[in-house]
């Protein structure tokens, strides 16, 4: 086992506890023998096998926050669901802490597929997958992998391999930038093998945020260091390593979307930073697809990116609750 377990037993969610559905914490182990905890929300007074969720995300984000508060509603509304933390993170295990990868992180969903496949009170034939943010795109790209997930929403989402390659709006998209975003990781590297530890990039900024900045950063920043602050996580605190991303830079996601048969919901904001990647995600799969019949994208006008973090008067709960209903059968 990579790192030591510890499993926090009282409620330390952003989120109120509902009174509708039971609550437990898991584990599971990936392929890399990384162990994942998980907090497990079943309905009450159900009966027999279930549809079951997995839920994960944003990027650098904890299971206390939005996919939590995912979870625990698709499970009032009788789904079996599980919010999970993922690699070198939150309380899951893996070290060296703070540390994420296109191929882990795709491996940690499978691994709460295979968790849930084989749970007595759930229909192994009936598994989907949320993801919100940056697991938005690793959602898409387990999706294109794992021939068990038969419905997929990315919720808010990023490819973090083009913000990883690119940056926002592709801004440093060239070759010279990303030679130079290499020399600095890997002077980075050095630097942390003298020191024998990892610097931190940092996370969010304090509030309150200076009014010069962009939206998307005071966005951000009221989430994760005001309304959702967690002790946990990185975005909240001290941020990923400042190598912890680098394998992004040149292991793309996304590569086979239009390859997915299971069905596809794509939700965002159109006043969100972010939009673009939604979108684009969206017309790379149903590009030259011949599954693009059970594929959606839905825009929610007016909307930020946060708003689909843990606004329950626009996160389209119906509409997500819908779309499992019909395609996990």
């Amino acid at each position: 086992m990579s790192g030591e377990l510890k499993l926090v037993q009282e409620w330390d969610k952003t989120f109120p506890k509902s009174e509708k559905v039971n609550h437990k914490k898991v584990t599971f182990s990936n392929r890399y023998g990384i162990r994942l905890v998980a907090d497990l929300y079943e309905p009450k007074n159900s009966q027999g096998k279930l549809p079951a969720i997995a839920v994960c995300g944003p990027f650098g984000a904890v299971k206390e926050q939005c996919s939590g508060l995912y979870a625990q509603t698709m499970a009032e509304r009788g789904f079996l669901t599980i919010a999970f933390d993922p690699s070198f993170t939150g309380e899951s295990t893996g070290t060296p802490r703070y540390m994420a990868s296109p191929d882990i992180n795709t491996e940690d969903f499978q691994a709460a597929v295979d968790f849930l496949s084989v749970q007595e009170n759930v229909d192994s034939e009936k598994i989907g997958i949320i993801g919100i943010c940056g697991w938005g795109g690793m959602a898409l790209n387990v999706a294109a992998l794992d021939t068990r997930i038969k419905a997929t929403v990315a919720s808010t989402m990023y490819n973090m391999s083009r913000m990883a390659v690119g940056g926002y709006n592709d801004v440093a998209n060239n070759e010279e930038s990303h030679y130079e975003m290499k020399k600095e990781a890997n002077k980075q590297r050095t630097i942390d093998y003298k020191n024998g530890s990892y610097e931190r990039a940092g996370g969010c900024m304090e509030l309150p945020v200076p009014e010069d900045v962009p939206f998307f950063v005071k966005d951000y920043s009221e989430y994760y260091k005001g309304r959702a602050y967690h002790s946990r996580s990185l975005n909240s605190n001290e941020g990923w390593n400042k190598i912890g991303t680098m394998s992004f830079m040149n292991q793309p996601i996304l590569c086979y979307s239009n390859e997915i048969r299971s069905a596809v919901l794509v939700i965002h904001g159109d006043k969100a930073h972010s939009y673009y990647m939604g979108k684009d995600a969206y017309n790379d799969m149903v590009k030259d697809s011949k599954y693009a019949d059970n594929k959606e994208l839905l825009t929610i006008p007016g909307a930020v990116h946060t708003d689909l973090y843990d606004n329950l008067d626009v996160i389209p709960f119906d509409k997500i609750e819908e779309f499992f209903k019909t395609n996990l059968k």
